[in-house]
């Protein structure tokens, strides 16, 4: 989300009494007193983590207190000021479908299953969209509260496939733009909004023909604060008769890890309770998170990358957390 400053507003009264004796050249040099109208602002910048906690087994944990928690930003020691368990607060989701002609099988399945989830999880405080990604990338609904609306565009959507090349080469395949994808919902949509921001992609992982890389796609999750999770969904058959090795996870384990998302392996991604229980995994774990908000010691306004460790002090616990966030820029013309 885009950071807002914290504004401490107030005004001053002053009184200043001159001396009658006083000499006129002294007062002359005093700077001039502001206007008792006029507000003194103090910005602190504030970073916000959003963390799922589990036991070894995958158990959610939900009754750690603040004091319970330890954050460091580039190895150094932070007083967590905010604390909350998160079950109720908005989320902004944006949903993204593979539609590329490897998943032409498993089409149907996805949207179904996507259609249940967006129900289940959606309240009127939230927020969500729908955006397909093939050889092109495509918004098919706008950000909504209504389920119904999100249902019927995913009814719209299509496998698109490439046209053939034709007797001129082709410089890079195309075919799947999860990278490009990626970096429009996040840069486009999601760094305008505020509170819990996630994504959740359900692909088979492979990028053939963004015009963005890999490190594109995370900085712009990254710099809109979005949580990344993943459904692999995959037709290992497909790729089968093609005489093609499955691609395995591709870089969606990358995506998921830096953001404090998951990527969920959905084995058998031509049945509907496998991609309903991968669904169900996400809303829960949207409902169980913790937030927690600290001023960074660092109070350079560089716009450098620096790097997030949440742990917690008991032990056994695993955190799911962002790996880190971009610091803004100064104003241009301003110091640090």
């Amino acid at each position: 989300m885009r950071r807002q400053p914290f504004v401490l507003s107030f005004c001053c009264a002053v009184a200043v009494a001159l001396l009658a004796l006083g000499s006129t050249a002294r007062t002359q040099q005093q700077p001039p007193l502001p206007a008792p109208e006029e507000p003194f602002r103090v910005e602190v910048q504030v970073v916000n983590v959003y963390c799922t906690v589990k036991e070894k087994s995958g158990a959610l944990v939900t009754n750690l207190t603040r004091e319970e928690f330890e954050v460091r930003e580039d190895g150094k020691p932070q007083t967590i000021r905010y604390f909350a368990q998160e079950t109720d607060r908005p989320v902004t989701l944006a949903l993204l479908i593979d539609t590329s002609i490897s998943q032409q099988r498993i089409l149907p399945i996805q949207q179904q299953t996507a259609a249940r989830f967006l129900a289940r999880i959606l309240r009127p405080v939230d927020l969500a969209l729908l955006i397909t990604f093939d050889v092109n990338v495509d918004l098919l609904q706008d950000f909504t509260s209504e389920p119904e609306r999100l249902e019927r565009a995913l009814r719209r959507s299509r496998i698109n496939a490439p046209q053939p090349a034709g007797p001129f080469p082709r410089r890079r395949s195309s075919g799947t733009r999860l990278f490009d994808a990626l970096y429009l919902a996040s840069a486009e949509k999601l760094a305008a909004e505020v509170g819990r921001k996630v994504i959740v992609v359900l692909s088979d992982g492979v990028d053939a023909g963004s015009t963005l890389r890999l490190t594109n796609a995370l900085e712009a999750a990254q710099r809109s604060d979005t949580m990344i999770y993943a459904l692999l969904v995959s037709d290992p058959a497909w790729y089968l008769e093609r005489g093609m090795a499955h691609p395995g996870q591709g870089d969606l384990p990358t995506l998921t890890r830096e953001t404090g998302g998951r990527l969920i392996v959905v084995h058998e991604a031509d049945k509907p309770d496998s991609l309903d229980a991968a669904f169900d995994a996400i809303g829960l774990e949207l409902r169980s998170q913790y937030s927690l908000g600290y001023t960074p010691t660092n109070r350079r306004l560089d716009g450098a990358f620096r790097k997030i460790e949440v742990k917690v002090k008991r032990k056994g616990l695993q955190v799911q957390a962002r790996r880190g966030y971009y610091a803004p820029r100064a104003p241009t013309g301003t110091s640090n």
